[in-house]
């Protein structure tokens, strides 16, 4: 069980963090929204950890540290930490879910950068449907059908974030965009980074981004039907807070350069409304036959995760021992190089 202290520190480091999920959580049953708060605020404060480190090797390190101790059941001693490890062990966990999170991040530290739409569906895959297996696993859900849409969802939202994030990520010199996409349209990525604007090669872009991003939200709602009754409006509800992030995008002309889109909290309590109405017709209609394709072929190993369709590991995988590798080469290079 979580400790009821640290279960109010991950309940408000979601309400700081995580405007969209904190506001869909409020919908879920409480069995399982209080381990999806811990799972949340653990995910939450690890990817800030690395976004907001100077040095971003020895931040992802560090957390490969920190999850290694969680699965051996000596947390580090902070909130966060101790409420996922009871998460770990009360739901069992597999351990390559977080792990691939992990790697995403890890990613993000060595600055990786994505060749087509399906390298970014799988740094997707780690950084948000991870997630999304998880939350399953913490619904009791180990269907394949139903995981395979869980990961649809993710990765939808993490599209969402990018159309939503290019000139914020630009400024900070990172670019998420398919770099066939910026070749196929023209954008020189190294003026780009170094004056971001906005530009009618952009906006197609970022309009073909979305796209894809709205036909995996459509594809994810075959899967609310596999859920628990009590938890389907809160996930329909988080489906649509970032959808309607997305549509903030299309309305501004896809620009995501030069402002960052939101929703109101208006916005938000309207779709709630609406996903409750939505949850309940769910349950009355058919199954869509969309519940039976096939996952993505970069988020499978998340879906044969959680349905334990393969032994769970203690340890690392080699995918993940070679970055933390290359990761603890560029560490030890930072520390050796001399101080200006």
């Amino acid at each position: 069980m979580i400790d009821d202290q640290d279960l109010a520190y991950c309940r408000e480091a979601i309400a700081e963090g995580s405007h969209s999920f904190d506001i869909a959580s409020r919908i879920l049953p409480r069995t399982v929204r209080d381990p999806a708060l811990a799972l949340y605020a653990f995910c939450r404060i690890s990817d800030d950890a690395v976004d907001f480190s100077q040095n971003k090797a020895h931040a992802v390190l560090d957390l490969s540290n920190r999850l290694d101790r969680i699965y051996r059941g000596r947390p580090v001693d902070c909130p966060a930490d101790r409420a996922f490890a009871a998460v770990v062990q009360d739901f069992e966990m597999p351990r390559a879910l977080p792990e691939a999170l992990l790697e995403g991040l890890a990613w993000d530290a060595t600055e990786r950068r994505y060749d087509t739409l399906s390298d970014l569906r799988g740094y997707s895959a780690r950084v948000a449907s991870a997630v999304g297996a998880m939350m399953c696993v913490l619904m009791g859900v180990r269907s394949g059908d139903a995981l395979a849409r869980a990961c649809d969802l993710g990765v939808a939202m993490q599209l969402t974030n990018i159309a939503r994030d290019v000139g914020e990520d630009a400024r900070a010199g990172r670019v998420y965009l398919p770099l066939d996409w910026l070749e196929e349209e023209g954008v020189n990525l190294d003026r780009f980074l170094s004056d971001p604007r906005i530009s009618p090669a952009l906006r197609r872009i970022n309009r073909r981004l979305l796209a894809e991003a709205r036909r995996l939200y459509e594809r994810s709602e075959a899967g609310v039907s596999q859920l628990p009754l009590i938890s389907r409006a809160g996930i329909l509800a988080a489906r649509h807070c970032y959808d309607a992030i997305g549509g903030a995008v299309a309305r501004r002309g896809y620009d995501g350069v030069t402002q960052r889109a939101f929703t109101t909290a208006r916005q938000k309590f309207g779709l709630l409304s609406y996903s409750a109405i939505q949850a309940a017709i769910i349950t009355l209609a058919p199954r869509s036959p969309m519940l039976y394709a096939p996952p993505l072929e970069e988020t499978r190993f998340l879906v044969d995760a959680a349905a334990k369709r393969q032994p769970d590991r203690t340890g690392w995988s080699d995918q993940v021992i070679s970055v933390l590798t290359q990761l603890e080469a560029q560490d030890r290079v930072r520390i050796l190089e001399p101080n200006p």
